[in-house]
């Protein structure tokens, strides 16, 4: 099965289950259209895809239906950072996953409101028994998550975004916000299908490396594609990185260059694989896919 395929499959898997975290009727209308207006705006799935083709290929055959809701609830949580980076504080954006950003439709007030109420659903909905999942492991799950979204995560990788526009880091210091930005939930989705699979302690380290690498070369491919606006329908805001001052791998050392670098993380991705085992040739691919999409 092809990447496209497999994300098709996964995508078409968690949009039912999106569909009815999203349709508490105790939710007030607003709110509830906001945050259903994000979540159900189309994207690659990616992070619940990782979290399940990992899964797979430690032996749980059965996660897409069995693991679902915890791959979902990952989504949940990326497209609460999407709302609040793109609001006027942050980013500033018109546009995500094809349509007009939430704060665009709904306010910046409701938008903060429903990047909250998703971020805390996503974790409501990681703490929900799991069938057949060990609740050590499923408690270790929520923490490692809660780890990658938090201050030493993506929250603390999107405050160095901000001060990288009046203060830019050098190249150590770009990577290490990217890899904090973007990388850390990304490592995170990955290593938690294998914690929800029940692997030892080792493979999960292999899967949560594979993802550390993999997301350099996803942010890398971003970064790529805010300059050269890639051969697919983005359906985002393009240039901004370069018009905001923000220091990308693209704008630092150049498109070609940054090809490289993608490719060569992609390439350190699939050697973490071997420390994983099973049938890992769909996270070797989704490797790829990541440092070579123009989407």
């Amino acid at each position: 099965m092809s990447v496209d395929a497999y994300l098709r499959r996964v995508g078409d898997a968690c949009e039912p289950v999106l569909d009815r975290l999203l349709a508490d009727a105790a939710v007030p209308d607003d709110l509830r259209l906001a945050m259903r207006h994000s979540v159900q705006g189309g994207g690659k799935r990616l992070r619940p895809a990782l979290c399940l083709a990992a899964a797979e290929a430690c032996g749980a055959a059965d996660a897409i239906p069995r693991l679902l809701p915890a791959a979902a609830a990952l989504e949940l949580l990326h497209t609460y950072s999407l709302i609040h980076d793109d609001l006027p504080g942050m980013d500033d954006a018109l546009m995500r996953r094809g349509r007009p950003a939430c704060h665009r439709v709904f306010g910046v007030a409701t938008a903060i409101l429903a990047g909250d109420a998703l971020q805390a659903l996503a974790f409501e909905v990681l703490a929900r028994p799991l069938p057949g999942v060990d609740p050590a492991a499923q408690l270790a799950s929520v923490a490692a998550v809660g780890e990658a979204a938090g201050p030493a995560g993506m929250c603390g990788g999107q405050a160095l975004d901000i001060a990288a526009e009046q203060r830019p880091p050098d190249d150590a210091g770009l990577r290490r916000l990217q890899a904090m930005k973007t990388g850390a939930l990304i490592a995170a989705s990955v290593a938690i299908g294998g914690r929800l699979a029940g692997v030892r302690a080792e493979r999960v380290a292999a899967l949560a490396a594979y993802g550390a690498h993999l997301g350099a070369a996803f942010q890398i491919a971003d970064d790529i594609l805010d300059v050269t606006g890639g051969g697919g329908d983005l359906g985002k805001d393009t240039g901004g990185d370069v018009a905001g001052g923000k220091p990308t791998i693209a704008s630092r050392f150049g498109v070609g260059a940054a090809r490289r670098l993608a490719a060569e993380a992609a390439a350190r991705a699939e050697a973490a694989l071997h420390g994983v085992g099973g049938d890992t040739a769909r996270l070797a691919a989704l490797a790829r896919f990541a440092a070579d999409r123009d989407r």
